[in-house]
């Protein structure tokens, strides 16, 4: 099977999140724990200011879980620039063993699946896994810097300026990571990187289905099914693909895309970006986990797997999507 059945309890001893001020402004505005209306962090390059809003959500997790830092057996993440400049700097001080991860947006889900496997398997006792990600910096990278004021096409996404981290380990949390699922890469050959959310759906369909394969079970199992981040095209693939095979999610199938922000925001499809699903569940999701609102949750983190480069030679864009599965102990 891909699905990992985690038998050594992993719990969620605690989370952080960090946003800027588009993010505040959003429905989930309220339950973030470190907001900023200046989206620089008081820094003086948006690349710093990516690092500075990082480095504010995994001190602040660290701190939460009691665990001191040198004792943190190793830190896992990654962001959307070039060799995740972002975590990797915001990490060089720190003195903890550290693993660079790139899954696009699905890299929380993937920090979190690695670092569960780690202490399942009993190498590390304890692991923080993290992600971010920055409208300004990403946008520098993959379009065009924010001074040439390029058209956006309505199914383009807007990135969030946005950090999560988290801290597993052996013991000490209310909530439990239960299972994960290895996603697999899927091309549906979607060119138009203006339309990620629809490059993505593929790969969330796949790992939904063979997760509910390996497993026996059925959306009704769970409280809520999230992706991150397909936003309104890629949701609706979805549901539509799944709907297909028989897999009723509408009663409890949602997107962090679509859930950071309100449509009055002007932000075309919905979020994006490795902060935005990272966000949405250190800031929401897991709380409402550790509140019993809700008891059982399918993280699913989808990635775009695409480079300037690759976009401008004409490739397509493929999709991963790895999952973990939350639930309240």
């Amino acid at each position: 099977m891909d699905t990992i059945i985690f038998e050594k309890p992993v719990f969620v001893r605690s989370w952080s999140s960090c946003v800027g001020k588009k993010e505040t402004e959003g429905p989930l505005g309220r339950y973030f724990d470190h907001t900023s209306q200046d989206n620089l962090f008081g820094e003086k390059t948006w690349e710093k200011a990516e690092r500075r809003m990082l480095e504010t959500a995994w001190q602040d997790a660290v701190q939460k879980s009691g665990i001191e830092q040198r004792q943190i057996g190793v830190a896992l993440g990654g962001d959307l620039l070039n060799q995740c400049v972002s975590t990797s700097f915001s990490l060089r001080d720190s003195g903890i063993p550290f693993l660079g991860l790139y899954g696009a947006c699905s890299t929380m889900a993937e920090s979190m699946l690695v670092g569960a496997s780690l202490i399942s398997g009993g190498i590390r006792e304890n692991a923080l896994c993290m992600a971010s990600s920055h409208f300004c910096s990403a946008e520098r990278q993959y379009r065009f810097p924010l001074e040439y004021g390029s058209q956006r096409p309505p199914s383009a996404q807007w990135t969030a300026t946005a950090s999560g981290a988290v801290v597993l380990a052996q013991d000490g949390g209310s909530i439990r990571l239960t299972r994960a699922h290895i996603g697999r890469i899927f091309d549906p050959g979607v060119t138009d990187a203006g339309n990620m959310g629809a490059a993505m759906a593929q790969s969330a369909y796949e790992t939904l289905t063979r997760y509910f394969a390996d497993t026996g079970e059925a959306p009704a199992d769970y409280d809520l099914i999230v992706t991150g981040d397909l936003a309104s095209i890629g949701k609706r693939i979805v549901l539509d693909l799944c709907a297909g095979d028989g897999l009723n999610l509408e009663p409890c199938y949602d997107d962090c895309g679509m859930m950071l922000y309100n449509a009055e925001q002007d932000v075309n499809a919905g979020a994006s970006g490795c902060g935005c699903s990272a966000a949405v569940l250190t800031g929401y999701l897991l709380p409402a986990l550790a509140d019993r609102r809700l008891r059982r949750v399918l993280f699913c983190g989808t990635g775009a797997l695409l480079s300037p480069l690759t976009t401008n030679q004409g490739e397509s864009v493929p999709g991963v999507c790895h999952l973990v599965c939350l639930e309240a102990v």
